[in-house]
């Protein structure tokens, strides 16, 4: 009796030790949805691979290739938070702008164009509300959105603003 016990004992601690060694590792960033871009300006939270522009979906936290970065005398940032991340790239031939945004727990990125004149193209930066009794994670992740502009940015200024979460 006591050999079946040390054995089925074994067996247990066996089994769990291998169950617990052959997890994977959880992935650095929550798959989440998006946005659609739409030619309003309206934004994406969106993966892509590195050669390619945003697609909607997942975050994407890597600057697409071939992005430009927009000079830090053509970027007016003085709105934003303190800590907030102040990147914005040019793509697509300066059609689209692509902002390092700021997201947590079960929010997700958003922005667009409020306004778009010769001399400067406004964007709000914000995102998603969490849904009333969802339980979220208090994680700070900083996606690239994009933002499409009815003309290229050209010479203008980019100013980024901030609004509270929708």
């Amino acid at each position: 009796m006591r050999y079946s016990t040390k054995l089925i004992g074994t067996a247990m601690i066996l089994a769990t030790v291998t169950a617990c060694g052959s997890q994977q590792p959880m992935a650095t960033a929550p798959a989440a949805g998006g946005d659609s871009a739409a030619p309003s300006g309206s934004v994406t939270t969106s993966p892509a691979s590195p050669t390619s522009t945003p697609a909607p979906g997942k975050p994407q936290f890597q600057v697409p290739a071939g992005s430009v970065p927009v000079p830090a005398g053509k970027l007016d940032a003085a709105a934003l938070p303190k800590q907030y991340p102040r990147e914005v790239y040019t793509g697509n031939g300066g059609t689209i702008l692509v902002v390092r945004a700021e997201e947590g727990g079960c929010g997700h990125a958003l922005g667009q164009a409020v306004e778009q004149t010769a001399q400067h193209v406004v964007v709000d930066l914000s995102e998603t509300k969490a849904k009333p009794g969802q339980m979220c994670t208090m994680d700070l992740r900083h996606p690239v959105i994009s933002v499409a502009l009815a003309a290229p940015l050209g010479e203008r200024t980019v100013v980024l603003e901030k609004s509270p979460p929708r």
